[in-house]
Parts: structure tokens; C-alpha cells; sequence
């Protein structure tokens, strides 16, 4: 599968894009809506005008169309045949290119196998739910053998549960192909856990390509430093291992337990959205439950941002203002706090 090469891109939407995605990697583009990501992959598509230069393997493809460049293309609408069955759906690009009919028998039952779709493949996209209507979407675009896989927002309309096993559906195939894919999202939590490397995407400029530790512990610019939310990013002063997955590190003097596979933590991040805050001690287990005073208070319109002592840390949590007279907080004022393992972040 071949690298993908951006030299100075610039069109309507982009502004000198130089951008490596790696053979074999998932890379996603991270940003805001109307930030040019979608734009970027037209690009590597050859779906839209650009100047600049599209290289595949270090060979320019700026000449080739469309239809040549070897691209599965998973788009947000899914545009799926309402009058073709799911198995007609995915044999469509392959009729296309005009293969032979036992060819493409057989490549339609192996993709129906590797995508679960046996019991679907006589429905028509009406009588499909959403994800099944994406697993079809990606089965057509995998059809064709593809050497790059390009999909856009392909999650956005589904709920929490079939998005969850999506993400670990598509991330299974990628690796499983050994596909060159370019993956689009405004979503943080999705961005972290599909990609190799994250690209921030903002106003039609990259500001920063990296592992998604390095995205979110060290920004590189203000305008990621403002998308990402400005977490909270505590240095780690000793780490052990506890059962089931589970790492306690030391920051600051406070002890917290965190989800993580290695020994050692450099550092965790936690946003201040993610940070609960109660007045009075609340039920439920002692694990990663502290008590802390309260610096100050900043109120931001319908948002207040506390700056909290926590040990020989100061984080900063984030609620509503009305909850927050609800609650009776004030400066001095001596609070309870959790950090839930969900939102931690280990570096």
C-alpha cells in the first residue's frame, strides 16, 4: 500500500497543505466542521481543483483521474444504491470496471464474510440500520481492492453503542489489510482512539501532525491548544502497576489510579469539563475521589472555571454557572472532586 504525499496544496479551502500519511498508517484529520478536511481528501481523491502536488509512493498523480487513483472512498452520505440489494451494492464498482462475473461472485462473498454481512446481503438499504448501512458502505468501498481508504465522518449519525464497535470494526480491518487510510473527524475521543497519528486541521492550514499523545500533551500552536480544550496535564513522579489493566501514579503528591497497559506514566491530562466537582462527598467507590480548596472562581457567562488545589497541583474545572450557586461554592471553600478513569489521558 503506498504512502500518501501532500506538497503545497492550496485550492478554495486549503492553504499549503503539506501533509505525509505513512504506508500502512490510519491517519486522521482532526477539526472543526468547514475546516477543509473533507477538502483534503477530494484532494487525495482528485475529486476537486487544487495547485500543488498529490504524490502516491513518491510518483506524482496529479494527471491521473479520479477513477484511476486505486481509492476506496467512504463518503458521509454513504450514497448507497436504494435499488440495489446490499450484495449488488458491494459488486457495483467491480461491474464497473468490467470483471469477469465469477470474479466477482467471489470477491462479493468474501467481502460479505469479512464484514458479517451474510444475513444482509439480499436486503435492499431501506431494511438496514444505520450501522448496518455503514458496513455495506465499506464493504462496496473495499470491493475493489483499493490502495488507499478514505473515509469521511463515516460515524457521525450513529449512536454511542454502534459507534463504539465501529471505530473497533474499522480499525480491525485497516490492520488487518494493511490499508493506507485517511480517516475524518471533529470528534476528539474518536480521533484518539482510531489513529497512528492525528493531523489538527484548522482554517484550511495543518498546524500539527503527531501521535495522539503528543496532540493532546504538547500542542503546538494556539489554535490546537484551543480545539483540544486545554487539559489539565500533571507530571508523574513514580508509577506502579496494579491488576487488571490499572496504573497508580503519583503527581503532585496525590496518588490517582489510571487505565493503562505499561509500568510507567510520564504524565496524565484530563480536561476541565471531565473533572466533577461536588460540595458535599458523593456515593460510590474511594477510587481517584480527593478533597480540595478552592483558589478561584472565574465566571464566563453560562460557564465558571475553578482553579482548585489539589496536593502540589492546581487543576482547572469547568461547570455551569448555576449549578455552581446551586452547589454554594465559594474561594476558601474546601470541595470534593473525581476523576474518572474514562477521561484520563496517559502520556
Amino acid at each position: 500500500m503506498p504512502a500518501i504525499e501532500l506538497n503545497n496544496i492550496n485550492n478554495y479551502a486549503c492553504r499549503n497543505i503539506n501533509l505525509t500519511v505513512r504506508d500502512h498508517e490510519l491517519t486522521v484529520l482532526l477539526g472543526p466542521v468547514g475546516s477543509g478536511k473533507t477538502t483534503i481528501l477530494n484532494v487525495i481523491a482528485g475529486l476537486v481543483p487544487y495547485s500543488g502536488s498529490v504524490s502516491f509512493n513518491s510518483h506524482p498523480v496529479d494527471i491521473i483521474p479520479a477513477r484511476k487513483r486505486k481509492i476506496g472512498y467512504l463518503f458521509q452520505e454513504l450514497l448507497l444504491f436504494p435499488h440495489l440489494t446490499v450484495g449488488e451494492n458491494i459488486a457495483y464498482g467491480l461491474r464497473v470496471r468490467r470483471r469477469q462475473r465469477e470474479a466477482i461472485h467471489k470477491r462479493v462473498e468474501k467481502m460479505i464474510e469479512f464484514l458479517g454481512l451474510e444475513n444482509l446481503a439480499d436486503r435492499y438499504p431501506v431494511n438496514l440500520s444505520g450501522g448496518e448501512k455503514q458496513r455495506a458502505a465499506l464493504a462496496r468501498a473495499l470491493a475493489i481492492s483499493p490502495d488507499i481508504l478514505l473515509l469521511d465522518e463515516p460515524l457521525s449519525s450513529l449512536d454511542f453503542k454502534t459507534t463504539k464497535y465501529l471505530r473497533m470494526e474499522i480499525r480491525r480491518i485497516q490492520k488487518e489489510l494493511k490499508i493506507t487510510t485517511v480517516y475524518v473527524t471533529h470528534d476528539q475521543l474518536e480521533a484518539e482512539e482510531m489513529a497512528d497519528r492525528i493531523a489538527v486541521i484548522s482554517r484550511g492550514r495543518l498546524e500539527q501532525t503527531g501521535r495522539p499523545d503528543e496532540i493532546f500533551f504538547s500542542p503546538a500552536s494556539e489554535a490546537v491548544a484551543d480545539y483540544i480544550g486545554r487539559p489539565n496535564i500533571l507530571e508523574c513522579d513514580a508509577s506502579r502497576s496494579l491488576a487488571g489493566g490499572l496504573v497508580e501514579v503519583e503527581c503532585g503528591g496525590v496518588k490517582i489510579v489510571v487505565p493503562h497497559h505499561e509500568e510507567t506514566v510520564r504524565k496524565i491530562a484530563i480536561f476541565p469539563k471531565d473533572i466533577y466537582v461536588s460540595g458535599q462527598d458523593p456515593p460510590g467507590p474511594d477510587i481517584n475521589r480527593f478533597r480540595a480548596r478552592v483558589k478561584e472562581i472565574r465566571e464566563e457567562g453560562p460557564l465558571s472555571r475553578l482553579s482548585l488545589e489539589l496536593g502540589e497541583n492546581l487543576l482547572i474545572s469547568e461547570l455551569p454557572s448555576d449549578l455552581l450557586h446551586h452547589l454554594a461554592i465559594e474561594v476558601g471553600s474546601e470541595i470534593y472532586l473525581i476523576l474518572k478513569f474514562r477521561w484520563i489521558r496517559v502520556c
